[in-house]
């Protein structure tokens, strides 16, 4: 059930992408700009609109995007500072028990310090790779990052597909309950709509991007139903938060959680890309040229500051993935771009059949927005500032 239920959000999470890519192209031929970003697209989308009202207040459309864009990707960074702690923890812990034997689970961990030290101790390499503003120098780390995690992802399934148990005797579906966090993670794990029109922007050739997005949307789609209903089979209610955090205590196993975590950290600056480009200019602009680049400087060491002090703070990384999806993640991914479109065309002669299809995917995004921020919302304030990850089965179905 969750398998098709993932495959219906990868599918919308794309044909949103699509929108925003259409109206972005209709907004820069009419206007004859040579690009055209998210917050600028809605707000000329208002601006088309026949309500005066929704004209008059066309930048707030601006400012919103803007403002879901940086909870978006802050989130983003908050998240995989978790998963680093977490994965180096686990190594740690581990290594004067691990073997070369990946048969023989070994149960022996040494206690370290706390998961929260752990996190301070990514920061100055956090601090360190942020300073690249160069949006062509992070995509090689991106591609880097996407060689590590591919080999890591090979190892991982061949590692599950060994010894998957009898699949009868666990339930086809979830108590309905969990579906709220899982839609809100499923949100998060599609959510890349604010790097796309940048990413579209420095293509040699833009015709091509909507194909390029598509099937890379489907490569990733797949990837996440397999390897999720691998594990769901492999390891049942038991799959942590993290599946590399389920892997036996063995060094080629070891390995595949190191490999994760310098892809993790080649690709946080990528997330932090978007909300440094949002933040920074607005900054800068209102001192000399003088001071722009040590206030840049300044600004980038607090931003990356400020997601490790969250991170500390919020330390459980299913609900963390959960609540960025649900609050930020539905806005942008599923209730704007729907919406958007109606307000571009509507004027020109939107077919019914197009609107009936926009307002239910917004009204499908709202309800996720609500419902996911309530329950991811009620877990943590239920589970406290517990820094223990919890079995969470918002990945598994």
């Amino acid at each position: 059930m969750g398998s098709l239920s993932l495959l219906a959000i990868g599918f919308i999470s794309c044909h949103c992408m699509h929108i925003l890519i259409r109206c972005a192209r209709h907004f820069c031929h009419r206007f004859n700009k040579p690009f055209m970003d998210y917050g600028d697209t809605v707000m000329h989308g208002l601006e088309a609109n026949p309500s005066a009202w929704l004209r008059n207040h066309a930048r707030w459309g601006r400012r919103i995007v803007s403002f879901f864009l940086i909870v978006t990707q802050m989130g983003f960074c908050c998240v995989y500072i978790v998963f680093l702690a977490d994965n180096l923890k686990q190594i740690v812990e581990a290594v004067n028990s691990t073997t070369n034997n990946c048969h023989y689970e070994t149960v022996i961990l040494t206690p370290t310090m706390d998961s929260r030290l752990y996190m301070l101790t990514f920061l100055p390499f956090l601090v360190l790779i942020v300073l690249i503003r160069n949006l062509r120098v992070l995509t090689v780390f991106s591609l880097l990052a996407n060689i590590t995690m591919l080999t890591s992802l090979i190892i991982i399934v061949q590692y599950i597909v060994q010894e998957i148990p009898d699949p009868r005797q666990l339930p086809l579906v979830a108590n309905w309950k969990t579906y709220s966090l899982f839609f809100g993670t499923a949100i998060f794990s599609f959510e890349s709509i604010g790097v796309v029109l940048p990413l579209e922007n420095k293509m040699k050739d833009a015709r091509r991007f909507p194909v390029i997005l598509s099937l890379g949307m489907s490569i990733i789609t797949a990837l996440y139903i397999s390897v999720g209903s691998l594990g769901y089979l492999r390891f049942g209610d038991d799959v942590k938060a993290s599946i590399t955090l389920n892997l036996p205590n063995c060094w080629l196993y070891q390995s595949v959680k190191i490999l994760y975590i310098v892809g993790i950290l080649c690709t946080y600056a990528l997330q932090f890309y978007v909300p440094a480009e949002i933040i920074i200019p607005l900054a800068t602009s209102h001192v000399s040229k003088r001071w722009a680049l040590p206030l840049n400087l300044f600004i980038r060491l607090a931003m990356v500051s400020l997601t490790c002090i969250l991170a500390i703070l919020i330390p459980r990384l299913d609900l963390v993935l959960s609540l960025v999806g649900s609050l930020s993640g539905s806005a942008l991914a599923f209730i704007i771009p729907p919406l958007l479109e109606i307000s571009t065309y509507y004027s020109e002669g939107l077919s019914p059949i197009t609107i009936v299809k926009d307002t239910l995917i917004s009204i499908l995004g709202f309800v996720g927005f609500v419902m996911g921020t309530y329950q991811a919302l009620v877990e943590l304030i239920q589970s406290g500032d517990s820094p223990t990850f919890s079995n969470s089965t918002i990945f598994t179905q």
